[in-house]
C-alpha cells in the first residue's frame, strides 16, 4: 500500500476514536455510536489532511510511512474528529430544542 493510503486510513480511523471519545465526554454533544464515528471519521480525515498541509513532515509523503508520520496522522485524525463531533454534536442538540 502506498504511504498516501495508509495516511487515510489512520486518520480515519483515529478520527472516529476520537469522536466517539468527545462524544461520551461530552453529553450534550453525543449523537450516538454512529453518529460520533460518522462525524469523527470525516472531522479526522479533514484534521489529518490540514496537519499533513501545515507540517509536510508529517504527511509521510517523502520516504513511505514512519514513526512520525504515524503519530502525526493519530494525532490529526484524532484531534480533527472529536472538534468535528463536538461542533456538530452542540448544533444538532441546540436545533432540537427549537
Amino acid at each position: 500500500m502506498s504511504a498516501t493510503i495508509i495516511n487515510l486510513i489512520i486518520q480515519i480511523i483515529s478520527g472516529a476514536i476520537g469522536g466517539n471519545a468527545a462524544g461520551s465526554r461530552l453529553e450534550k454533544a453525543s449523537m450516538g455510536t454512529v453518529g460520533n464515528t460518522i462525524a469523527g471519521a470525516v472531522g479526522g480525515l479533514g484534521g489529518g489532511q490540514l496537519l499533513g498541509a501545515l507540517v509536510p513532515a508529517l504527511a509521510g509523503s517523502a520516504g513511505g510511512v514512519d514513526l512520525a508520520s504515524i503519530a502525526g496522522q493519530l494525532v490529526g485524525g484524532g484531534v480533527g474528529g472529536a472538534i468535528v463531533t463536538a461542533i456538530v454534536g452542540m448544533i444538532l442538540n441546540a436545533m432540537s430544542k427549537r
